[in-house]
């Protein structure tokens, strides 16, 4: 197996988590965001959507998008369980899983998107106003997420799960995208604090 990477994005970064959680290592290529590499007629062989992650096994079979990626290495290593042990955990993970990426992360990233100057030309157009709609989304989606937290570790329950790591990606994406994470969501800073302190996060 390899797996296409590139450490400026957030998405790879999900999978370098998971991995580091597994215990695991995987061969990486390196896909450089800034010089288009990934635009190119190689990568679009290996992925039509030009985006990363791609996980590529030895068959040349290619695994896009790094929640499959990721479930199918728990399908390969199933301990330490990052995906739910039970069908009641498992689709209690998936629903956080869903909340964490549509709800927080997306926000987050659309703001970035449409307001970074390193983004100009990948994201063409950026939208200004739609970093407008986006930030106050994002700000009122903290506020949910810091309710929920008050009565549990981590975002799906009792255990650190795939969740907690997009609850990561996502918190730490606030900053290039200029979003303050207010003071008063003690229950969500505890979460991203708990979160950066695992030694996965420096994945």
């Amino acid at each position: 197996m390899k797996l296409y990477n590139s450490n400026s994005a957030p998405n790879p970064r999900r999978v370098r988590i998971f991995l580091a959680e597994k215990g695991l290592s995987i061969p990486r290529i390196e896909v450089d965001l800034a010089k288009l590499e990934h635009k190119t007629a190689e990568f679009s062989a290996v992925n039509l959507f030009q985006v990363i992650p791609a996980l590529e096994l030895d068959d040349g079979t290619v695994i896009g998008e790094s929640i499959a990626i990721c479930r199918y290495i728990e399908e390969l290593y199933p301990e330490p369980n990052m995906f739910g042990a039970t069908p009641l955990e498992r689709a209690t993970v998936e629903m956080w899983q869903r909340r964490v990426e549509w709800h927080l992360l997306l926000p987050i990233a659309q703001v970035f998107r449409h307001t970074h100057p390193h983004m100009a030309k990948l994201e063409e157009p950026q939208i200004a106003d739609w970093a407008a709609a986006n930030r106050p989304r994002a700000l009122r989606n903290m506020t949910i997420f810091d309710d929920v937290l008050g009565d549990r570790p981590f975002v799906a329950g009792g255990r650190f799960t795939v969740a907690d790591i997009t609850g990561l990606i996502a918190l730490d994406f606030t900053r290039p995208a200029r979003i303050a994470i207010p003071p008063e969501l003690v229950n969500l800073s505890r979460w991203h604090e708990a979160l950066r302190a695992r030694p996965s996060a420096a994945a």
